[in-house]
């Protein structure tokens, strides 16, 4: 058994019980959780309407993001041995105990070693923010020279955008608040803006999930690229819109992983609390305007 958090039918907040741990299966590895984050996508799940979107019925846990230790490999893994250091994304919203817990089990393919150099408790904040903000980057193709806003850029997501589009040659805008500034141009955005601004950038990454609102930035013919959510984007004057979601995969992860070691990607940890706090770390993420994520230590 493994205390864990999870979300039930009948509960409208995340509860904290002992789980049984799913089997170890050939390709998966057992992982002793260092920390983990907590992202929108957990209390939404936790309240209820995540449910719905996700089709979870029953009892399942909750999380995504880890950073812990191999404590187990399944008979066909190769790459990985007990208490080998690791990240994470735990993208089967159907399991029973997921990220948010003492112990948990992962498939090998959706991790990565946890190179030296980096805080284990805080790359926890990294897996599926860098990850998704990767992700919409390669939607959008080649920089070749264009000009992207990043919408939301000190945001978990758009901080990433911000420092993996700039490093890939695009010339970056970011919009947040002015308050955000320094930390916006030491991610490598060229400027900030406060406000949406007319139609004057190539493409839009958005990380502000603004979707149609944002089309107002990008020109005749240039792209969009967002991520799901309950009021799409769609096209208007030539403009290609791309929806993207987050795939676990162990390789991007390493890359990801070693653009932080290297200081092009900052982590950046908005607070830590145990476990057995996590109400806390919700509670904060549902209220929104934080500034890198929240963390749970076991």
């Amino acid at each position: 058994m493994t205390l864990a958090l999870v979300s039930a039918p009948d509960a409208s907040t995340p509860v904290l019980q002992e789980v049984a741990p799913p089997p170890l299966g050939p390709g998966d590895l057992r992982v002793r959780v260092t920390a983990a984050s907590v992202d929108p996508v957990d209390p939404l799940v936790a309240a209820g309407p995540g449910r719905v979107i996700f089709g979870l019925t029953g009892t399942v846990g909750l999380g995504l993001s880890l950073t812990g230790v191999v404590t187990g490999t399944g008979a066909e893994v190769t790459g990985f041995s007990v208490g080998d250091p690791v990240a994470a994304l735990h993208a089967d919203f159907t399991a029973p105990v997921r990220a948010h817990a003492e112990e948990t089990v992962v498939p090998a393919a959706a991790a990565a070693p946890l190179p030296d150099g980096l805080d284990p408790v805080a790359a926890a904040s990294l897996p599926l923010n860098a990850a998704t903000a990767a992700r919409m980057l390669d939607r959008l193709g080649p920089a070749g020279g264009r000009t992207l806003l990043v919408t939301g850029a000190a945001g978990a997501v758009g901080g990433y955008a911000v420092a993996l589009a700039a490093h890939a040659g695009w010339a970056v805008t970011g919009l947040a608040r002015g308050s955000d500034r320094d930390f916006v141009l030491r991610a490598g955005a060229r400027a900030l803006v406060t406000e949406l601004p007319g139609p004057s950038f190539d493409a839009v990454l958005d990380g502000a999930v603004l979707h149609g609102a944002a089309l107002g930035a990008i020109r005749d013919g240039g792209t969009f690229v967002g991520v799901p959510a309950a009021s799409l984007a769609t096209s208007e004057r030539g403009i290609d819109v791309g929806i993207v979601s987050v795939e676990p995969d162990g390789a991007r992860l390493a890359g990801l992983l070693d653009l932080a070691v290297s200081g092009v990607l900052e982590l950046r940890v908005a607070g830590r609390v145990p476990l057995a706090e996590a109400a806390t770390a919700y509670g904060k993420v549902t209220g929104g305007g934080q500034r890198g994520r929240w963390l749970l230590v076991p």
